[in-house]
């Protein structure tokens, strides 16, 4: 007889948990092993929830590095739950091991940037829409019949837009609902971004223009990595060109990716933007809602949004099909993360390009040194767009000798400088000013014992903003109201302003011209992107005479009417000891000249100047920008600086002073000897104080094909941890050097 005992478990097969690694968003080295609870699948990419100490966290499953030691599953926590949004793909998981490995930064604080979405963003209240029933109202009032007829095709709409269709209160609406004239039901959830057209105005191009958007349309269409240089002068249509190219990757069913170096810069973009392909972009940048960032996010991932204009960060979004990459004003300084992880994302848009065989292009009429020598050495291709697409003139330069024909004591604008622009003003033009300090005054000090008012966690003095009434730290953000009084000496009424910023620049302004309307564009103004929008267009529409404004009023911005430009101080940006000061102080004032005489008004601008002779300066009177690259190319190839050698800064910090350069020597005696590799420092850095944070710099040199991310790693690796307050930064190819 058969046996009809019943087998043993034993017998049968029994598959061991299974064990997944798991990279949290973290400043750890590495990633975490979990167990996968049965009936549960992951993959490497999924975002899941796991448990870390008492609290639950967002990760990724992260790719495994091959063989593991033996682990007890039983000992391990297990992944709490898989979340409903789209896996990370391998090139985004790629970019963040290689931003890490580069930057000497633990992966999951790079894994941070790509994270920063919530999934309960998502859901919210349901968009509730009316239309028309089959009741008639109680009481027709005009309002209501206009309602009434604006819904009279039967289709549903939300309760805004039917109330913006008839031009009535939202009371109306509501008063017809109550009364069952109008059905409420569910709306479908609103899209991320509207499907632009890539067709919906095509643009006539001019030859050059013509030329390079082909150029770059095959790039798209070859489905291949290679980074195009968009070279062209103010006002020469670069956006219009590579919008081309953008078109042609829609038409592929593929993404792009625009990134933009400033929020306020959006604003104009999408409205060119719109008139192109009939519908904004999807925006991404930190003043979108966290909904509307969720959307966004599932959006992209899941291949939805063909079109995303942000910031830096957009260089993290899952991107299901990349199919192009534009990196707008690519020499821009905004495009460096100078905390947390100090990447590039302009360097960082070239390395997603490569690991998703995406083209990317690099617009810019002034390119960053390293760009410039990229395109020189054939590394990058570069497109050029030699003149203005309006047929307009590029702007004249002009300097003004200020130790020959400077301003009386007291004023900052020379006579030569107020004489034209009376006359831009009476030919019916615009002129603007540009001076990069904000405020009313970048210093405040006692005509009685000499006192200086300096903030009192930063080594910086304290900024006058007369129109708020304040002095404040453009560091810290610590602001005081104006004293009475000197806090030094008591003396009463003897704060005086030193030197001039916008807001005294506009007081000078309306007492040379009273008749004239001006207006300040800063980022000190209230009311944030949207107020800025607003006088953005007034200065369009011809509202305003004289704009007085600082960097934010050179980086792509297009004023019709604007026929003189005057740099009220145009040596500020040089000196400090920045390697870097000549080459952003040329873009800074080619850029701001640039605004001038983009329409059918011929341009001027002036330089006012107490060194006129400074090449610089010479190189922009005479229009010869490839003179400027040609010196500052030998100058920093000579000096052994970037992109001819690397760098990196190493930041050491602390709340004790003494304490911060302890550490900085031991960091500097504990540094791998190499003849490939200089040391220098530690100094007390130029910024010495920073949020009440004593600071010193160390900076190791390198020879470009030198792999200085490794010796840095090996280097911290070696050195003496940093305790209490202390604190370490590691800037790999620093920019600033404050």
């Amino acid at each position: 007889m058969p046996d009809s005992t019943p087998a043993s478990p034993l017998l049968f097969p029994v598959t061991p948990p299974r064990i997944v690694d798991v990279l949290l968003p973290v400043a750890i080295g590495s990633a975490y092993s979990y167990r996968v609870p049965e009936g549960m699948e992951v993959a490497p990419g999924d975002i899941v929830v796991v448990p870390l100490g008492p609290r639950q966290m967002l990760g990724c499953v992260w790719p495994s590095p091959g063989e593991r030691a033996p682990l007890d599953p039983a000992k391990l926590k297990p992944i709490l739950r898989r979340c409903a949004v789209p896996p990370l793909r391998p090139d985004l998981l790629a970019l963040i091991r290689w931003i890490a490995d580069y930057t000497v930064t633990p992966p999951g604080m790079v894994l941070r940037l790509a994270l920063r979405h919530d999934e309960n963003a998502e859901t919210g209240r349901e968009r509730t829409g009316v239309r028309l029933g089959s009741k008639r109202p109680q009481r027709l009032t005009p309002a209501r019949a206009r309602l009434i007829e604006a819904l009279g095709d039967g289709q549903l709409r939300a309760k805004a837009e039917a109330a913006r269709d008839a031009g009535v209160s939202a009371s109306v609406v509501d008063g017809l609902v109550d009364e069952g004239v109008l059905e409420t039901a569910v709306l479908a959830p609103e899209p991320a971004a509207e499907p632009p057209d890539p067709d919906h105005a095509a643009p006539e191009l001019a030859p050059a223009q013509a030329e390079a958007a082909a150029a770059l349309c095959a790039a798209v269409e070859s489905r291949s990595f290679r980074v195009h240089l968009l070279d062209g002068v103010t006002g020469s249509g670069k956006t219009e060109t590579y919008f081309e190219a953008v078109a042609s990757a829609i038409r592929q069913g593929r993404q792009t990716l625009i990134l933009m170096p400033e929020i306020a810069l959006t604003q104009a973009f999408l409205d060119r933007f719109a008139r192109r392909f009939g519908v904004r972009p999807a925006q991404w940048h930190s003043a979108v809602a966290s909904r509307r960032r969720a959307k966004v996010f599932r959006g992209v991932a899941e291949g939805e949004v063909s079109v995303v204009a942000g910031a830096r960060s957009a260089l993290f979004l899952p991107f299901r099909d990349l199919g192009l990459i534009i990196v707008d004003e690519e020499h821009d300084t905004a495009y460096k993360q100078e905390d947390g992880v100090h990447y590039h994302a302009r360097d960082m848009a070239v390395v997603r390009g490569h690991l998703a065989g995406a083209p990317v292009v690099l617009a810019s009429a002034t390119p960053s040194l390293e760009t410039e020598v990229n395109a020189r050495r054939g590394r990058y291709r570069r497109l050029t767009l030699p003149t203005r697409f309006s047929g307009a003139l590029v702007p004249r330069l002009e300097p003004i000798d200020l130790r020959r024909e400077g301003p009386p004591k007291g004023r900052w604008i020379a006579p030569r400088l107020a004489e034209e622009m009376a006359k831009t003003l009476e030919a019916g033009g615009q002129a603007l000013l540009f001076l990069n300090r904000r405020g009313y005054a970048p210093l405040t000090l006692c005509r009685s014992c000499g006192h200086r008012i300096r903030c009192p966690s930063c080594s910086s003095w304290l900024v006058e903003h007369r129109f708020r009434r304040r002095l404040e730290c453009h560091q810290c953000g610590y602001a005081m109201p104006v004293p009475a009084e000197c806090p030094h000496c008591h003396e009463p009424n003897s704060l005086i302003p030193c030197g001039p910023g916008v807001e005294r620049l506009q007081e000078e302004v309306q007492a040379l011209l009273p008749q004239a309307r001006t207006q300040v564009l800063s980022s000190d103004l209230s009311g944030g992107v949207e107020r800025l929008r607003l006088e953005l267009e007034a200065v369009a529409r011809g509202e305003v005479d004289i704009v007085i404004g600082t960097q934010l009023v050179a980086k792509g911005h297009n004023f019709p009417g604007l026929a003189m430009v005057g740099v009220v101080d145009a040596d500020v940006g040089l000196g400090y000891g920045d390697p870097r000061a000549a080459e952003r102080t040329f873009q800074m004032l080619h850029q701001v000249a640039g605004r001038a005489g983009r329409a059918h008004v011929a341009g001027r601008a002036y330089l006012q100047s107490y060194m006129p002779e400074h090449p610089v300066m010479q190189a922009l009177v005479a229009g010869d920008r490839d003179a400027f690259y040609d010196r500052e190319i030998a100058a920093r190839e000579e000096a052994f600086l970037p992109p001819f050698a690397r760098l990196c800064a190493l930041i050491v910090s602390g709340t004790d002073a003494h304490a911060a350069q302890v550490h900085a020597r031991a960091l500097a005696a504990c540094s791998p000897f190499t003849a490939e590799v200089r040391v220098m420092g530690p100094a007390e850095a130029p910024l010495a104080m920073l949020r009440g944070r004593h600071r010193f710099r160390l900076l190791a040199r390198s020879a470009r094909n030198f792999d200085l991310s490794s010796y840095v790693r090996a280097w911290m690796a070696a050195a003496p941890r940093a305790t209490g307050s202390l604190k370490v930064e590691i800037d790999i190819d620093p920019q600033s050097f404050v």
